[in-house]
Formats: C-alpha cells, sequence, structure tokens
C-alpha cells in the first residue's frame, strides 16, 4: 500500500514573500494587485480533478480582504490551517505581537470556514531557535500541530538539528504539540530540501521525485507546500530586487503548474489533518 502524503498551500501573494521585504514595505501591500484568488483556484481545480484534499494555510490579511478564497476552500472538503496575519517573521516580533495575531487569525478562519483550525505554519518557517517560545503561544491558543520547523540550515529560517519526521514535540514550557517538520532527505554529505516551494520550481522534477520517493520507500509521509503565486508565471516583476531574490522567486513559474499536475499523479496525497490521524498523533473524531 503507497504511503498517503500531505499536499499543503502556503496562501498568501507575490508581494507578501520575505525575498521582497527590502522594496516592499507592509503598510504599502494595499497597492499592489491581489492575484491571490485567481491563483488559488488554478490549484483547486487541479486537486478537483485529481480527487485530492489538501491543507491550506491561509494569511489572515488575505482571509481578511478575500474571504471567499476561504469559504471556496471550506467548501470544497480542504482542510483551513492558520499561516499568522502579516507574514512577519516571528523571531523580529515580540511575544505579544506573535500571540495577537495567531489568535486574531485563528478566531478569523474558523468563523469564515465554520472549521475548528487546529493547524499553524509560520511565516517562511521562522520558528527557529531563536522562537521556540512560539510553541507555546500555539498552544495555548487551540493548535494541535505545528508543520513551520525546517530541519536544514538556511539564511532564513531552519533548525538543523531538528528531528525531521512527524513526532510529538515538547515546548519551552513543557506543553505537548504535533510537529510536523517540512520535508529533508539527508546523505551522507547533506540534509537536501525535496519538499517543494522554490526547491520544486528551481531544480529538476526528477530531484523532487527522488527525495520524496525516497521518503516514502523508507514508509515516510513527506509534506509538499506550495504558495498560489507559484503557478502564475503573469504576475507583475518587482522592480529593484536583488538578482538572488529574482532568481528564487522567479524561476520556472511557468513550469509549475505543470510540474504539479505530474507530481499529484506520481505520490498519494491528503490533509494534514488526516496524515497526522493516519500516524496516530492525532485523534480521531
Amino acid at each position: 500500500m503507497s504511503v498517503v502524503n500531505v499536499f499543503s498551500v502556503d496562501v498568501e501573494d507575490y508581494f507578501q514573500v520575505e525575498a521582497f521585504k527590502n522594496n516592499i514595505d507592509f503598510s504599502e501591500w494595499n497597492d499592489f494587485e491581489c492575484r491571490v484568488e485567481k491563483n488559488t483556484d488554478l490549484i483547486l481545480q487541479l486537486l478537483d480533478e485529481k480527487n485530492i484534499k489538501g491543507t491550506f494555510f491561509i494569511l489572515g490579511w488575505i482571509a481578511e480582504r478575500y474571504p471567499d478564497v476561504v469559504k471556496l476552500i471550506a467548501k470544497e472538503g480542504h482542510e483551513v490551517a492558520s499561516h499568522g496575519m502579516t507574514h512577519q517573521l516571528i523571531y523580529k516580533q515580540t511575544q505579544e505581537v506573535f500571540r495577537k495575531e495567531t489568535q486574531d487569525s485563528r478566531a478569523l478562519l474558523q468563523d469564515l470556514s465554520q472549521q475548528d483550525v487546529i493547524g499553524y505554519r509560520a511565516a517562511t518557517y521562522s520558528i527557529t531557535k531563536q522562537s521556540l517560545w512560539a510553541l507555546d503561544i500555539l498552544y495555548e491558543s487551540g493548535f494541535l500541530y505545528d508543520s513551520s520547523i525546517f530541519p536544514m540550515r538556511h539564511d532564513k529560517y531552519g533548525i538543523a538539528d531538528a528531528f525531521p519526521d512527524p513526532h510529538i514535540i515538547t515546548t519551552p514550557m513543557g506543553n505537548q504539540l504535533i510537529e510536523f517538520p517540512i520535508s529533508t532527505v539527508k546523505t551522507k554529505f547533506a540534509t537536501l530540501p525535496v519538499a517543494g516551494g522554490g526547491y520544486f520550481r528551481i531544480f529538476p522534477y526528477l530531484y523532487t521525485k527522488w527525495g520524496l520517493g525516497t521518503l516514502n520507500s523508507k514508509n515516510k509521509p513527506f509534506v509538499f507546500y506550495l504558495h498560489p503565486w507559484e503557478v502564475d508565471p503573469g504576475q507583475p516583476v518587482i522592480e529593484g530586487t536583488s538578482a538572488f531574490s529574482r532568481f528564487r522567486h522567479y524561476t520556472n513559474l511557468k513550469r509549475c503548474h505543470s510540474r504539479l499536475n505530474t507530481l499529484l499523479d506520481d505520490f498519494k496525497f491528503s490533509t494534514m489533518e488526516s496524515v497526522l490521524k493516519d500516524l496516530d498523533l492525532l485523534k480521531a473524531g
């Protein structure tokens, strides 16, 4: 029997990504053309064609302005989860600001989706060793699982020695929360990111297929993630960004949708809630 994996979407728009923070201030977000409705629809249509349900980590800023996006995701039977409110790096926020944003976002998403929102993913995977305190706030706020820890080294995120498989994590204050880390493959030479996003677009598809297949061959489910803007090659180009940021953001946008179609045929997917129940980490019911 093939392993069932997590398909997840971080619902944010192109102008909200960390790579453009030096060029676009939060106060300017309302000035940009928002394309998240159309792009989320593209992903929903593809999932419907494949009869797959996924988990959508939705930014509160998006939910406030485009509530129909949340309602449609829920109506089509997908899991609604939280991506915070304003896509700020947690380790640059105070605990008080993070607590308010997290609780406000969860309440908003629950009201719009009429679901119990139990899952959270941090902006830019910014639960690091500097911000493990956020796990206790997630616990206090009613979340049952987190999917924010990237077990590798990166310039913006990562806990290199983090346990890479889904597990129960003990928070700094002694609470317990389920953690489903972003999937990586550990080789003799390095820990390799294989779970989606830019890694999915920039590297050849065979790399992703190899990495994810390696995990499944060990009977381990993986978590795959994508953003709606990654299936939108027609999005506006942000001027004045660094060459590295442009490379990260725009490479292979034209190929992403077709690759995604192939991925959904090559592996089995469901929601994070469902996979965690299959692993007996989350109680059924």
